[in-house]
């Protein structure tokens, strides 16, 4: 990455991702996981490994005895998993379904929002705004200066509630009063400290919170969610929708954090998103920081096929990546701070010459 991007948790410098290119009767999809163990557990190793164990001979049997829109029938109807017989980890799903959906896209010419559950259904036709992302590498004045227009903002918190507090007021200042801001934790409080901070956020002008506790804490997030006086948003402690279900019963947040490698894909993701607006919940559509090709478009896919969302994330590929493995490159159009759909069938690219130097031949 040619720029870092800093949070408590981490301080990422490197993106670490698994690409997948696959070939079945002279056509070409690709696919793409990014794992964190922190978020599922996963690493690049483990998705490597687990990825071998896989009876790929079953998988490209599938994809060549049953005619092509049938499949992507069966993957609407019942999901990836399911249609495939496969377990695993989210990120080894993530990579074998968006590979096969981009497949699927060129065997069909259907374009990425036609692939997926939600097309056709009040979905957006023109450019979406975006989130900006406040994180630790980047003073608030500069910033403030550079990275408008807002349209929602998200701030990496600090670890100290007093520099996160002085944060959230420049920017709520700055911004006024019709952007949502919030503030990422990234689980560093504690059920000590959580209620107290929130509100010293919420008099700062915060309307969310996101992940403060560790993962998990559903006895602390219900009751931060009852006193705390700020929504919450929940993104590691929402992986599957075993998660999601739990997240409802303990009245445990306001929102979930979707992301397309975190939630298994992007039939999955579509899932919660359909969970989500029935109970009553928001989301915002995010993404893994330094995602490399085939996430970008199948999150922007979902997105516009999903225009409910309290804010969409486009990452900065653009930023960090000034060589990127696929063409043509996402764009984001910093000028406006918005994004448009994807041109092309599948998820409208391909790997380049860059990619080469990363390849693993003949898997």
């Amino acid at each position: 990455m040619r720029t870092s991007f800093d949070h408590p948790a981490a301080r990422r410098t490197t993106s670490d991702s698994l690409v997948l290119s696959l070939e079945a009767d002279g056509v070409s999809g690709i696919g793409e996981c990014a794992p964190r163990r922190y978020v599922t557990g996963e690493t690049a190793d483990s998705v490597t490994s687990a990825l071998r164990r896989v009876d790929l001979d079953a998988v490209f049997e599938l994809l060549t005895g049953v005619p092509p829109q049938e499949l992507l029938d069966l993957l609407r109807r019942n999901g990836f998993s399911t249609t495939f017989q496969l377990g695993g980890g989210n990120n080894l799903i993530c990579l074998l379904e968006t590979a096969v959906l981009d497949w699927l896209g060129q065997r069909l010419d259907l374009g990425a929002r036609a692939l997926l559950p939600g097309h056709g259904q009040g979905w957006a036709r023109g450019p979406l705004l975006i989130s900006q992302v406040l994180d630790l590498s980047i003073e608030v004045e500069e910033f403030l200066a550079t990275r408008g227009p807002f349209h929602f903002v998200k701030i990496k918190a600090s670890g100290d509630i007093e520099r996160d507090a002085r944060t959230v007021k420049s920017v709520r200042g700055y911004v006024g009063e019709d952007v949502t801001v919030m503030v990422d934790a990234n689980m560093c409080w504690t059920p000590t400290t959580a209620v107290p901070n929130a509100w010293r956020l919420r008099e700062s002008g915060a309307d969310y919170v996101e992940e403060p506790l560790p993962k998990g804490s559903w006895d602390g997030l219900r009751a931060l969610r009852r006193e705390g006086g700020i929504g919450v948003m929940l993104d590691e402690s929402v992986c599957t929708a075993e998660d999601a279900h739990r997240a409802v019963r303990e009245e445990a947040c306001d929102a979930f954090n979707i992301r397309v490698a975190k939630n298994g894909g992007t039939l999955g993701a579509a899932r919660l998103i359909a969970y989500a607006q029935a109970h009553g919940l928001r989301f915002q559509l995010g993404v893994q920081v330094a995602e490399v090709g085939p996430l970008i478009n199948a999150g922007r896919a979902l997105a516009f096929n999903h225009p409910g969302a309290l804010t969409v994330e486009a990452g900065q590929s653009d930023r960090f990546f000034p060589d990127m493995i696929v063409s043509p490159r996402p764009a984001v159009n910093r000028g406006a701070n918005t994004i448009s759909p994807a041109e092309g069938a599948g998820w409208g690219m391909t790997l380049n010459d860059n990619a080469k130097r990363w390849l693993v031949p003949d898997f």
